[in-house]
């Protein structure tokens, strides 16, 4: 009865989820498997009209006249070009018109096929969301085609009301109508703030508190966040808090900030039962592929993301909610509405953590990081280049007054001393940099001008080239393919750093760099910035690293 397409029938399905009843259907091939499947099911209110212009604009009436969406489909080609005006108009009068139309494969875009033109984003800037579905093949296609639908129908009121298209290829052949039923679908739904008198708000608190198995997961933020106490003990018994060290100071208590080797070493037995049923995130981004992966495999019931901007970031898979407001004022606001049932689950979380060591590596690079980091003196920032270097800096614990900054909105490894020495310019606090060679070569123009002081300390490890490739799982190279990923290096950075004013110290073993760090972290005023240059073996920092996690998962098994 309904096409065998998936990305037609994930976009009837939530067409309904979204209450959108009224679709106006102009003829034609190529969409006649999406008309095949709106027309013949009950929930919707079809009208037939030949002329897209005419039909656009009837769907304005439709939405007009009923205050609730209404949609166009047509078929692909010059078609679409027709409906151009009514989107123009819909724009301009905030209607909420959904923009359907069918389209070719992108392999025939452009190669004389017929009726082809390249139709995503073709309305341009007067049209609020425009997305492109895929063809569904596997279970990341038909994520991703369910996240693109529900963002393009949640904007058809977000900020305002205004149109919105949809552009679904839809390959040969055309005319397979197998399917019975529309496939149960995620509705993704969008809060624009809280407010205590609405019915929704007690439906969300409702939903809240018949979870007993609640996390929260803080991204990486600069600012730091003091909650007042009688929000930190209403709101920290409630959920397994989870953060890193560039998430700094922004959450009501102590959160868990070793789960990373945690997920590495336990049992699968012991993940189930750590998997939670409702997942809420704030903050940007999340170093850990771990718990990336946790999530991915043990999807929790819910996920909801509170942000102002109130953008769609489906990091886990499973987000169902997205709260458009400020973080803290929304856990501020929940905090004395959750209930007071007892629940042992984050009381779970930190039993199972407790027992992660803290690493001591001997001289390597981890161990060079780690001790730098037991020996920062506080108040300072600590800037972490991207690469091995921040992901073996969340091996260690940090001090609770240290400010951690790194690029994490790209993760590219261009810039990371740029940035720290434009933040310190500015500071009346000590500013470390722990930085792999790669990024500091790559951006050692950085010192190339007279805009950082004293208050600047480098730490440079230096292993000859990009260690984290070498670690990379299932990369097998022959040594020429070796010497391209890797981009080997014999060379220091003493030379620059001498001729750029800095008070250069050399490393190469335990003994070295114990006598260097004691100057490299000293408070007392300095005439120079300093760069602490530690060349370590790559071969070694792996090997390290991997007998590390080796005797992790064997003392949980144990």
């Amino acid at each position: 009865m309904y096409s065998d397409k998936k990305n037609i029938l994930q976009l009837a399905a939530l067409l309904k989820e979204f209450d959108i009843k009224k679709i106006v259907l102009c003829p034609g091939s190529r969409n006649a498997p999406i008309i095949q499947t709106l027309a013949n099911y009950p929930f919707f209110n079809c009208y037939p009209m030949t002329d897209e212009r005419s039909a656009a604009y009837f769907a304005i009436g439709l939405a007009l006249q009923s205050g609730q969406p209404a949609a166009v489909c047509c078929t692909a080609g010059s078609a679409l070009l027709n409906i151009y005006p009514a989107v123009s108009e819909a724009f301009y009068q905030k209607v909420p018109l959904v923009v359907i139309s069918a389209d070719r494969p992108a392999a025939w875009i452009g190669q004389m096929d017929g009726q082809t033109m390249p139709q995503p984003g073709i309305f341009g800037n007067l049209i609020k969301k425009s997305v492109n579905l895929p063809e569904i093949q596997n279970e990341e296609d038909e994520w991703y085609c369910n996240r693109l639908i529900n963002e393009a129908l949640l904007e058809l009121n977000h900020h305002g009301k205004g149109p919105v298209h949809i552009n679904i290829p839809v390959s040969e052949p055309l005319f397979q109508f197998p399917t019975q039923e529309l496939p149960k679908v995620r509705m993704i739904s969008r809060y624009q703030g809280l407010n205590v008198y609405d019915r929704e708000y007690t439906e969300l608190i409702d939903r809240l508190n018949g979870y007993s198995k609640r996390m929260i997961i803080a991204g990486q933020m600069s600012l730091i966040y003091l909650f007042e106490k009688k929000y930190s003990k209403l709101l920290y018994k409630h959920f397994v808090w989870l953060t890193e060290p560039i998430g700094n100071k922004i959450v009501p208590g102590i959160p868990i900030k070793n789960f990373d080797a945690a997920l590495y070493a336990l049992s699968e037995e012991t993940l189930e039962r750590m998997t939670p049923e409702l997942v809420i995130t704030y903050g940007g981004h999340v170093v850990s592929k771990r718990l990336k992966a946790f999530l991915h495999k043990h999807p929790p019931k819910e996920h909801w993301h509170i942000s102002l901007d109130g953008n769609i970031m489906d990091l886990y898979g499973s987000l169902t909610t997205v709260i458009e407001m400020d973080p803290f004022e929304f856990l501020e606001k929940i905090a004395f509405l959750l209930d007071n049932k007892p629940t042992e689950f984050p009381k779970f979380w930190e039993n199972i953590t407790k027992n992660v060591p803290e690493p001591n590596f001997p001289y390597s690079e981890m161990g060079a990081i780690g001790l730098l980091i037991k020996s920062l003196p506080f108040p300072c920032a600590l800037h972490l280049a991207n690469g091995s270097t921040i992901r073996y800096a969340q091996l260690f614990k940090f001090p609770e007054d240290i400010e951690v900054c790194c690029n994490r909105g790209i993760n590219g490894i261009d810039g990371s001393l740029s940035t720290a020495i434009g933040y310190s310019v500015c500071s009346d606090k000590l500013n470390f940099v722990i930085i792999g060679d790669l990024s500091f070569f790559y951006d050692m123009n950085a010192i190339w001008n007279s805009n950082y002081g004293c208050n600047l300390r480098i730490m440079l490890i230096n292993n000859g080239g990009g260690e984290l490739f070498k670690a990379l799982p299932g990369l097998k190279m022959n040594e020429k393919t070796y010497h391209f990923v890797t981009a080997e290096h014999k060379v220091s950075a003493k030379g620059w750093a001498i001729e750029r004013g800095f008070n250069y110290m050399s490393v190469h073993n335990i003994d070295e760099l114990t006598v260097a760090i004691t100057t490299f972290t000293q408070q007392d005023p300095a005439t120079q910035p300093m760069l602490m240059e530690v060349f370590t073996d790559k071969n070694e920092d792996v090997r390290l690293l991997k007998d590390y996690y080796r005797n992790l998962k064997d003392s949980y098994k144990n």
